[in-house]
């Protein structure tokens, strides 16, 4: 069968790969299509580590061919959203609502496949730019068969993480301000997140102008254009300035008050970061989103914890429980209330993947997906 592998030096579809059958709480999944997320291409260039050879893509769906004994949830013919989040189920975490402090769920590394023969691993206990793959049976959620599963492969990456950084990790609700850094497939999740949830102030910021029409129609109140040497924290407060007699010390305000009640970063870089701590408005919440290098560190005055309770926070892929977030994304995706068709900029066949990446590479994507499969 096809598949994207990648061998620690290059990524290249090859066609002599092959996936056992699963085990007893295991589901092989005929994929049908795959979001190309920038995890991905971390792989390829070195900014996550993983082993090697492995099949990449960890944002799919596709339609069950085979369960093991002990799977009674899905059934062959089923259509599933699939995501990464093989949590065990039975830790004090599994069982009090937060799998994604499973200590089971991290990595996932495995070796499902064979590759010329050899064993190969997988990525995130996924690896969804493959014809099929083998995940654990919880990582299946069930759609409706008349959903586009093009579509819904993208809730099992970044609508839930986008989304699930504001209604799972935060407390972002009417009338609150908001900035967004990075208006990517993850961005505009967040976007659209705090949008359902009554943000007043909504401010897009990223380095390509024409992700604005992308910010703005998922509901973006504003946008940023950062270029170099800007200071993303004063345009933030320009915006959202302090609302009472400035301080000789701090121009904003005593102790910077002014700017945002929350902000979230969705690239994955220290010094945006950094920026997301420095427009916040006391009591205010910055979110770090995205992933940087795994020895990536930020620096904060200690001050603006003590003294005015700004908090520092992740989100790992939302914080989601995905048997639980995945069909309320679905529903209210049928109500009109989430954006999901808006998200596929375009659909490229899997062999074509080199030019979906360069695509995104170049921002031409709210998100691109690899149609590996006819649904």
């Amino acid at each position: 069968m096809l598949g994207l592998v990648f061998d620690g030096e290059k990524a290249e579809i090859r066609d002599d790969l092959d996936v056992r059958a699963p085990g007893p709480t295991e589901v092989k999944v005929r994929i049908v299509a795959a979001g190309l997320c920038h995890s991905d291409v971390s792989v390829i260039n070195g900014t996550i580590p993983w082993n090697y050879p492995c099949v990449l893509g960890h944002e799919g769906a596709g339609i069950v061919a085979e369960v093991g004994e002990a799977v009674n949830h899905v059934a062959p013919g089923d259509h599933v959203v699939l995501h990464t989040l093989a949590f065990c189920g039975l830790c004090k975490f599994c069982v009090t609502g937060r799998p994604a402090h499973c200590r089971k769920s991290m990595g996932n590394a495995s070796q499902p496949f064979t590759l010329a023969g050899e064993p190969a691993w997988n990525f995130a206990g996924a690896s969804f730019f493959s014809e099929y793959s083998v995940v654990q049976a919880n990582q299946c959620v069930k759609v409706d068969d008349d959903i586009d599963l093009s579509v819904a492969c993208l809730i099992g990456c970044g609508v839930l993480t986008g989304i699930g950084s504001v209604w799972n990790r935060t407390d972002l609700g009417l009338g609150d301000t908001c900035a967004v850094i990075g208006v990517g497939g993850v961005g505009l999740n967040v976007i659209q997140a705090a949008r359902a949830k009554g943000a007043a102030r909504i401010i897009a910021i990223d380095t390509l102008a024409e992700k604005e029409a992308f910010a703005r129609d998922f509901g973006a109140t504003d946008f940023l254009l950062s270029t170099p040497g800007m200071d993303l924290a004063a345009e933030v407060r320009a915006l959202v300035p302090f609302d009472g007699p400035p301080s000789t010390v701090e121009h904003s305000g005593p102790f910077g008050a002014g700017g945002v009640d929350y902000a979230f970063e969705c690239v994955g870089h220290p010094a945006l970061l950094q920026a997301s701590l420095d427009m916040l408005d006391w009591g205010g919440t910055a979110v770090a989103v995205g992933v940087p290098a795994p020895t990536a560190t930020v620096d904060a005055r200690i001050g603006l914890f003590t003294h005015v309770e700004r908090t520092l926070t992740g989100s790992r892929a939302g914080s989601h429980r995905p048997q639980y977030d995945i069909p309320l994304i679905v529903d209210m995706y049928k109500q009109g209330i989430v954006k999901l068709d808006e998200l596929v900029s375009a659909r490229y066949p899997l062999t074509d993947w080199e030019r979906a990446a360069d695509d995104l590479h170049h921002g031409k994507l709210a998100r691109g997906v690899l149609q590996v499969s006819a649904q």
